[in-house]
């Protein structure tokens, strides 16, 4: 009998190690390196001075804050779904910023072209 006990004793311990070990596995770090990589970039290439890249770009930041919490709550799904969301946001601040980066260089083109237009049409 005392070894039925010595052996449900073992078992216990191995339930209490099992436990332990799921609960260290959903509180495993949130990998935000992508999201915080996709903010700086955003701010690097000026998404502060183009509208809708500075809302996107807000929003990446708030989402990459409550996927934090989220994950800080052992709500890694959720967590993870919001930095997704982060990413997205930080990826669509960068492609604004360019664009309107872009979209006013053809338009200094065009002004030089205009330029040289008329000076060459003057005798």
């Amino acid at each position: 009998m005392r070894k039925a006990f010595e052996g449900a004793g073992a078992l216990g311990a191995a339930a209490v190690v099992i436990a332990a070990l799921a609960a260290g596995c959903a509180r495993a770090p949130l990998h935000s390196e992508a999201s915080t990589s996709g903010i700086r970039a955003a701010e690097e290439v000026g998404a502060t001075k183009v509208p809708r890249a500075a809302l996107h770009l807000q929003l990446a930041k708030e989402e990459l804050d409550k996927a934090r919490g989220l994950s800080a709550s052992g709500e890694k799904d959720e967590a993870s779904s919001m930095l997704l969301r982060s990413e997205a946001d930080a990826e669509l601040a960068v492609a604004l910023s360019r664009e309107a980066s872009e979209e006013s260089e053809a338009q200094a083109a065009l002004e030089r072209v205009r330029q040289l237009r008329q000076t060459g049409s003057t005798p």
